[in-house]
């Protein structure tokens, strides 16, 4: 999955440092990234190169012995080699460490821009120099990193499994059943509520299988097998979903990526390798 950079180390504790001029900018405009691109390999800029006075720069995280910072008000005209692209790019670009480097720096930016005033009274929000946290400058009213807890739910029915498309979406491939948690239930509770209101099923045997940061949503990804309990006619929610269908193993295709959650969980069906409690 796009989570998985070993033998590369993720550290995501806040330090309040300066850039150094080899650590490395992320630069966005809404859902766009600033990267070069050679190929399927992409390279972000350096400090160094930005070469530019009155730069906001954020620390996000580290990545090995490279720190990451969030760069605003850069021009990137001056940026020759460098251009916008959209984040779906990040999907399929290597290396896989810094495709996850863009992806979690985008979550990070999205709270930024979204988190500049206070929910309570309105004033401006500041960051806090001990943590990762947006300070009210009024109430002092503390918001730390929105993150958004949601399920991706694999239906088997013998040798079937669920399959559905997304209404509305620029993902075309086959998904699974998914959803966000509610306030008041537990996460398998979200995996019934979830099956019965997209396609009208009712499952048992509900098992964890793994989880996954998806910073595109600003999700926690949690991956559930299941199988089906009662009736496999489906009474599709179209609001959400453009189609969903039992397939075979053999009408599977081995998927050229894993990056994803739903993609590694559709080739385990296929593989024959889910297993149940």
């Amino acid at each position: 999955m796009i989570n998985d950079i070993c033998p590369h180390i993720f550290n995501n504790e806040y330090r309040n440092i300066k850039p150094k001029k080899d650590d490395i900018a992320l630069i966005y405009n809404n859902e766009k990234i600033l990267l070069r691109q050679e190929n399927d390999y992409i390279a972000y800029p350096t400090i160094e190169e930005i070469k530019e006075d009155n730069i906001n720069y954020t620390f996000l995280f580290t990545i090995d012995s490279k720190n990451y910072f969030l760069a605003e008000n850069v021009d990137i005209s001056k940026l020759k080699e460098y251009s916008l692209h959209s984040n779906f790019i990040l999907r399929k670009t290597k290396p896989t460490y810094l495709s996850f480097a863009g992806i979690t720096g985008y979550q990070l930016n999205t709270w930024y821009n979204n988190t500049k005033y206070c929910g309570k009274c309105g004033s401006k929000m500041y960051h806090s120099e001990t943590s990762r946290s947006m300070v009210c400058s009024n109430c002092k009213d503390t918001r730390y990193p929105f993150l958004a807890p949601a399920v991706i739910v694999g239906i088997i029915n013998k040798d079937k499994l669920l399959v559905t498309k997304y209404n509305r979406s620029k993902y075309k491939n086959y998904a699974l059943v998914a959803g966000y948690a509610e306030i008041g239930e537990n996460i398998e509770d979200t995996v019934r509520r979830e099956v019965m209101e997209e396609v009208g099923l009712e499952v048992k045997n509900i098992t964890y299988y793994k989880s996954q940061p998806w910073s595109f949503s600003c999700s926690l990804l949690f991956g559930f097998f299941c199988e089906l309990d009662g009736s496999d006619q489906i009474k599709l929610d179209e609001d959400e979903l453009s189609m969903a269908k039992w397939v075979t193993r053999e009408e599977l295709d081995n998927s050229p990526d894993l990056i994803s959650l739903t993609a590694e969980m559709i080739q385990m069906f296929k593989d024959n390798r889910v297993k149940f409690r």
